[in-house]
């Protein structure tokens, strides 16, 4: 079968090698397959697609054999071909699609990509949980050696699905993500040259989520524990930044990523409040509180 190709994006057919839970509600899987020495990244916040089967289903089902059609922004989508294809099949065949961040890369003898890690949030899988898991996290939470995959992911190492771009004269980089963006958190940080100035605030549910993040940067770590506070929505990321004492710095980057009524509200806080210059602000939404990525995708 001839494999998809739109430039610097192709299809990925993987199966998963292993999983590892890494606390209460987050989990690691690491697929392989013999695309994977096609697959080419910088790492950092490297953006990724990922098609699900459904329960019952041996593989998901994507129609690439009908091609490209005009990409758009993130290279995982496009104006016809497979993207109208996928649309257009019913909802209990059509793959789940969902957006994940490379967490880690590993190369074979040739050099070529031999493994990559994804990290799962588990929403909802969790006895008591107060919303129902998605269809993703059920996948995540019983994912086994063998199960098949397909990913949307670069071909090309430097790739406009990577968002983290500081400028040269950065002399403070300013990071905050929640559960969502902790994998992109922890490659940029691994990926941070050592005499960096960074501070770093990462908003989590459980203690359990809190982990060592290597970094050779001069990094401050925060964590701020919205069950420890009695927070499930509101202001703690917030509050703790504007209480937040900053290094001075003439040229800071901010990177905020998370959900996008947070990324919003803490953009308006560095750009109003702190007087970053608004084209040093990198900002994504990962995800939308009371909205399915469906739902997402259809007001784009």
């Amino acid at each position: 079968m001839t494999t998809a190709v739109a430039a610097p994006f192709r299809f990925f057919s993987l199966r998963v090698v292993r999983t590892r839970r890494l606390g209460p509600s987050l989990v690691r899987i690491t697929f392989g397959g013999s695309d994977l020495a096609h697959f080419h990244s910088q790492g950092r916040d490297q953006s990724l697609s990922l098609f699900l089967p459904h329960p019952g289903q041996y593989e998901p089902a994507v129609p690439v054999e009908l091609g490209w059609g005009s990409p758009r922004s993130s290279g995982a989508e496009s104006g016809g071909g497979w993207w109208q294809g996928w649309r257009e099949l019913p909802d209990d065949v059509r793959a789940v699609m969902r957006s994940y961040t490379l967490r880690s890369l590993r190369r074979d003898a040739l050099g070529d990509t031999a493994e990559i890690d994804i990290d799962f949030v588990l929403h909802g899988v969790e006895p008591g949980a107060a919303a129902p898991a998605g269809p993703a996290s059920r996948w995540a939470s019983r994912a086994a050696a063998g199960d098949r995959v397909r990913l949307l992911g670069p071909a090309v190492a430097d790739n406009r699905a990577i968002r983290f771009r500081p400028p040269e004269d950065t002399d403070l980089v300013l990071l905050w993500g929640d559960e969502t963006a902790l994998p992109a958190v922890s490659s940029i940080l691994e990926s941070l040259p050592a005499g960096t100035r960074a501070r770093v605030w990462l908003e989590v549910h459980h203690a359990g989520t809190v982990q060592d993040l290597a970094t050779a940067a001069d990094a401050e770590i925060t964590w701020l524990l919205r069950d420890e506070h009695g927070v499930t929505e509101g202001p703690l990321a917030l509050d703790a930044l504007r209480a937040a004492r900053l290094p001075a710095a003439q040229h800071p980057y901010v990177w905020i990523a998370g959900e996008s009524g947070r990324v919003k509200q803490l953009r308006r806080h560095f750009v109003g409040e702190r007087g970053i210059d608004r084209r040093r602000v990198t900002f994504v939404g990962y995800w939308r509180q009371g909205l399915s990525e469906e739902q997402l995708r259809e007001q784009e």
